[in-house]
């Protein structure tokens, strides 16, 4: 049945493979138009788009930072590395080209922005149920995600009137975590569970320093679709909050473990980040500040505390805790976002986009469990599963002597 399910999804690929050579380039103009107005005043056209070219590659660069921001589990990084390229392939090529065949959106900075922006959700998303599925389903379930994104922005911006969420705390950090939710209640891994997910130093100080660039990048993510004028006051608030969170996840910590959990700080410091997503230019830069302090010690609450009993409570097991990261400081940001600038319609996106996320990614999760297979103990959270050239640790006898292993997966 598994082998049945990898031919045809390779055969899948074949085929768009020889759609794509045969089908014309419509819509498809190369050179950026000139002499048409700019979002501002002041600037034309083509100044949008070449001020949107460095934010565009910025975002790229943060998605693949997320890749090793997962990167802690020592048997397990490249795994995770390749899961991302083949989700982000998946996803954007299925999202640009929905957006160009369906809505004839033509390319511009704001498609390939967009386009990312969804492939960034989907990566976040996977963190869910890292090293559960098989390695060929991280492709599919970017093709399965990219619709789901399509219909929740439409949800968001076009059924609901005067939503604000310009920098994602909703339609990026909220959909990637119950989205991902959504899939590993349908998969039902229990197996996770028993994963001990050994760390080293050396894996988790990948997790400091791709946190640590993510915070430096951040603005450029919120601000990327934001007209020119308020781009400063959106890096304003960014930093702002996120230093919220740096001062205000570090004494959770203290208050709840009397030390710092290196893996709950890495990722708590974005939590401000992820909730002045809302309200980004509705705020001043001392208010953001404030939403980050609540957003980082929510997070570490939630890392320590909530964590542990809802995974319990549910039977399933968030894998890099993105509920605790994205999901929480996403509906912050919602509520946020509904105080200071949108009201009630910020609250009833709030619901829509958590009920949406977790229905489509139930769906999608039904799909991977179907087309999975079986799946044993050793192809989960693994890199000997899909590597050539993989060594695996040193193995401990009884009597406490070293047996090396040179052995690859092909020997």
């Amino acid at each position: 049945m598994e082998e049945k399910n990898f031919r045809r999804a390779l055969l899948l690929i074949l085929v768009m493979c020889l759609v794509n050579l045969m089908v014309p380039a419509v819509s498809a103009d190369f050179t950026t138009p000139v002499g048409e107005q700019g979002l501002t005043e002041d600037t034309t056209h083509l100044h949008d788009e070449l001020h949107k070219y460095h934010k565009n590659i910025d975002v790229w660069f943060m998605l693949m930072l997320v890749a090793f921001l997962m990167l802690f589990i020592k048997k397990f990084e490249w795994g995770i590395c390749l899961a991302t390229l083949l989700v982000l392939a998946g996803s954007f090529i299925t999202h640009t080209a929905i957006l160009q065949f369906v809505f004839g959106e033509p390319w511009s900075q704001d498609l390939m922005i967009l386009s990312v922006f969804c492939s960034i959700t989907v990566v976040i998303a996977i963190g869910v149920f890292l090293g559960t599925v098989k390695m060929w389903q991280y492709f599919l379930a970017g093709i399965l995600f990219a619709p789901a994104w399509v219909g929740i922005d439409w949800f968001m911006f076009v059924f609901l009137e005067g939503v604000v969420d310009p920098g994602g705390s909703m339609l990026v950090h909220m959909v990637a975590a119950y989205w991902g939710w959504g899939v590993i209640l349908a998969l039902r891994e229990k197996r996770a569970f028993d994963e001990p997910m050994d760390t080293t130093t050396h894996s988790i100080s990948f997790v400091w320093l791709a946190s640590m660039l993510l915070f430096v990048l951040w603005p450029s993510f919120v601000t990327a679709l934001l007209p020119a004028d308020l781009v400063n006051w959106g890096m304003f608030t960014a930093y702002m909050a996120g230093l919220g969170s740096i001062i205000s996840a570090y004494f959770m910590c203290i208050l709840l473990q009397k030390k710092v959990d290196p893996l709950v700080y890495t990722y708590a410091l974005l939590a401000g980040l992820v909730a002045i997503g809302s309200p980004l230019v509705s705020v001043d830069p001392w208010t953001a500040l404030g939403i980050g302090l609540i957003a980082g010690a929510v997070s570490v609450f939630c890392f320590v505390k909530v964590h542990p009993w809802l995974c319990k409570k549910t039977g399933v097991l968030d894998v890099m805790g993105v509920h605790n990261l994205h999901g929480v400081p996403g509906i912050l940001g919602g509520i946020f976002g509904a105080i200071f600038a949108a009201g009630m319609v910020n609250l009833i996106s709030v619901v829509g986009v958590l009920i949406l996320s977790l229905i489509t990614g139930a769906i999608t999760g039904l799909i991977l469990k179907a087309t999975r297979g079986d799946m044993s103990d050793s192809m989960m959270f693994s890199d000997n599963a899909d590597f050539l050239g993989w060594k695996p640790e040193p193995v401990v006898t009884e009597d406490g002597k070293v047996v090396s292993s040179t052995k690859t997966s092909n020997d």
